[in-house]
């Protein structure tokens, strides 16, 4: 997921040279160059931060705060310290100079740090400003693309869709002056049923208008068109994956057909595939263990979390490598993976993903023991704090984890979580 967003970067840089806009493809963050300026303190990873600083971060404060995780108030700080006074996050900026008409604010980056800071509970102003830049740049179909203006996609609709319904928003009430919503347009990139590729998602529309099935817009869209963030749980409701068809399809009997896709296409080998690189030589698939993580989510959150089972066992058998190179966002992501369906991020597959994450960052400013397990997705609290350390929800929990020496059953979401 965190890579998707790179690539969303990467991608609008290609647009400014005249080039096409690549698929987004799993990859590590690119290594610092030896111009690369010394890192922040408080920022998570080693790597450059440039398209990805906000991303991994946020990601980072949502897998911790499932595993009732408190991040140290520095790095806190640090993420609330990225904002612009417009309310609009960069990828990542220099933060001792103000935003002006030349820094390229980005949907992705903002959503993530919103859903962040709603399920820490603290710094509720930023969420504020976060969620009222958002409503801003909304496009006129509802939707939102990676940049202010650039025409809506699935992934970013889908983040920042999540973004605003943790931040308490009611989706029916964010409306184009057609009465499009974030909804309207998640909708309008998902394939009918039938086929192979039926009840997937898309990316975008290409220059025909058609729209080409997309595992990772898939994922991404099913939490989103569910109104939920990038750290849902698993769902009570346990249901059989179907795919709707017909019109005028309700957006939550859009999302299960887009869990339906998901369900079919890790039933095959039970992980997806990276996408071809566009004018690489073929060569044989390779294991996409971002948005197979991305896709067990999806799953649990929508009522499938038996489905996720085989990509769950999968990860946890081959993803470690991947994790530990991509860093916190990806280590975050199995995390999350990890919650939604209550397997032990403490011990996934040998490997304490809570302990791999948190040595990417600051100390911790509190670690919960023993690990709690998933939930159905719950709501965060409503208080908020602005000192950016322990919220109310944070100081209660912790107090009783310690105090009544038990596990805690939390809900990650939810976020997307996010998304």
């Amino acid at each position: 997921m965190s890579v998707r967003r790179r690539a969303a970067a990467l991608a609008i840089t290609a647009v400014l040279c005249g080039t096409a806009a690549p698929v987004a493809v799993a990859a590590p963050s690119p290594s610092p160059s030896p111009s690369t300026p010394d890192l922040p303190d408080g920022l998570y990873g080693t790597k450059d931060p440039t398209y990805d600083g906000v991303w991994r971060q946020s990601l980072a404060f949502l897998a911790q705060r499932v595993e009732l995780v408190t991040p140290a108030t520095k790095a806190v700080d640090w993420l609330v310290g990225q904002q612009c006074a417009s309310g609009a996050f960069a990828s990542y900026r220099d933060a001792s100079v103000p935003c002006d008409a030349k820094t390229v604010t980005d949907t992705n980056a903002t959503a993530a740090a919103v859903q962040a800071l709603v399920e820490l509970a603290v710094h509720r102003e930023t969420v504020d400003n976060g969620v009222s830049w958002l409503k801003s740049v909304q496009n006129a179909d509802g939707g939102w693309g990676y940049n202010p203006g650039s025409p809506s996609d699935a992934n970013s609709t889908a983040v920042v869709t999540g973004a605003l319904a943790r931040a308490g928003v009611p989706l029916a009430d964010v409306t184009t002056k057609d009465d499009k919503t974030p909804y309207t347009a998640l909708q309008s990139f998902a394939l009918p049923c039938g086929g192979a590729d039926g009840g997937a998602f898309a990316y975008q529309p290409d220059k025909d208008g058609k729209l080409a099935a997309n595992a990772d817009a898939t994922a991404a869209a099913v939490i989103g068109a569910m109104g939920k963030g990038m750290a849902a749980g698993n769902s009570n409701a346990v249901k059989a994956p179907v795919c709707h068809e017909g019109t005028g399809l309700t957006v939550e009997q859009t999302a299960q057909n887009g869990a339906s896709y998901l369900a079919r296409t890790l039933a095959a080998k039970g992980y997806l595939d990276l996408p071809p690189m566009p004018g690489a030589e073929e060569s044989a698939p390779q294991p996409d263990f971002g948005n197979t993580a991305d896709a067990v989510v999806a799953l649990a959150a929508s009522g499938h979390k038996d489905k996720a089972a085989d990509a769950v066992a999968y990860l946890e058998k081959h993803a470690q490598g991947w994790a530990k190179e991509g860093g916190p966002a990806a280590t975050a992501q199995l995390v999350l993976a990890a919650h939604a369906t209550g397997t032990d991020a403490r011990d996934f597959g040998g490997t304490d993903l809570v302990a791999q994450l948190n040595a990417t960052g600051p100390a911790p400013a509190a670690t919960a023991v023993p690990s709690p397990t998933s939930t159905a997705p719950g709501k965060p609290a409503d208080t908020s704090s602005d000192d950016g350390g322990l919220g109310l929800w944070w100081i209660i929990g912790i107090g009783l984890v310690f105090g009544a020496g038990i596990g805690f059953l939390l809900s990650g979401r939810r976020k997307n979580q996010q998304l």
